[in-house]
């Protein structure tokens, strides 16, 4: 999988050279690219964001540099706009709180897409016509990491990719531990214990010890309910 991202602050991305995702990078599993904005501008001051038509506070990001960057990860543009096909190119995600919510679920669909574009928007976000030209040369998506407002996309875009990057084949050594996490059934995981079976005055439960596979599966699954109606009722419904 191809993962490229658009952001101003490339050095939060230093981290995805770490953990499970640096060594799927390392084993070419994961070819990530991580490309400055800046790069793509052409004044002195590097300006990437102008004050909004209409009025209002802050500053929205110029379309320009964006139109540059799009061109150089997903091709020139075709002479013959009815000719251009954007279900070929790359799929952009522009992490945003006015997007759809990004679920399991939406990772999952995520991680079978060869080649995701991530648009790391600043200020008070991005031209909408960036969104309207991305979707000339490919499918875009913008998604929202939870119902609250963070300073850029560069937090959530890194989140997204490490819940999709670990769904990709061949980036968790042992697959079958993907299936019993949290979201994957609609619940939320059962606790999980190790040895020494008695720790502080905090024992192991009984029937972990006990070698017997059905009980066992049958107190996990109990305890994932009970987690859920606890926590998430709202997943249950």
């Amino acid at each position: 999988m191809r993962i490229d991202v658009v952001t101003i602050f490339p050095a939060f991305f230093d981290v995805l050279e770490v953990s499970l995702v640096g060594k799927a990078r390392g084993a070419g599993i994961l070819d990530i690219r991580v490309h400055d904005l800046r790069d793509a501008t052409h004044d002195r001051h590097r300006t990437v964001d102008d004050t909004p038509y209409g009025g209002g506070a802050g500053m929205v990001m110029k379309p320009e540099p964006w139109g540059e960057v799009i061109d150089e990860i997903a091709g020139a543009p075709s002479a013959d706009p009815d000719a251009a096909d954007p279900t070929t190119g790359p799929l952009f995600v522009f992490p945003s709180p006015a997007g759809e919510r990004f679920t399991q679920a939406t990772a999952r669909e995520l991680a079978a897409e060869p080649h995701l574009v991530f648009g790391c928007g600043r200020y008070e976000g991005i031209d909408e016509r960036v969104f309207s030209y991305a979707a000339t040369r490919g499918r875009v998506r913008l998604i929202s990491l939870g119902d609250y407002v963070l300073n850029g996309g560069e937090v959530a875009a890194m989140a997204m990719i490490e819940a999709i990057g670990r769904l990709v084949p061949g980036v968790i050594g042992n697959p079958e531990s993907l299936v019993e996490e949290s979201h994957e059934d609609g619940l939320l995981e059962y606790p999980s214990y190790t040895k020494p079976a008695s720790w502080r005055g905090y024992d192991v439960p009984e029937v972990l010890l006990s070698g017997h596979h059905g009980r066992v599966a049958q107190w996990r699954h109990e305890q994932q309910l009970e987690r859920t109606r606890e926590r998430r009722p709202d997943l249950l419904a």
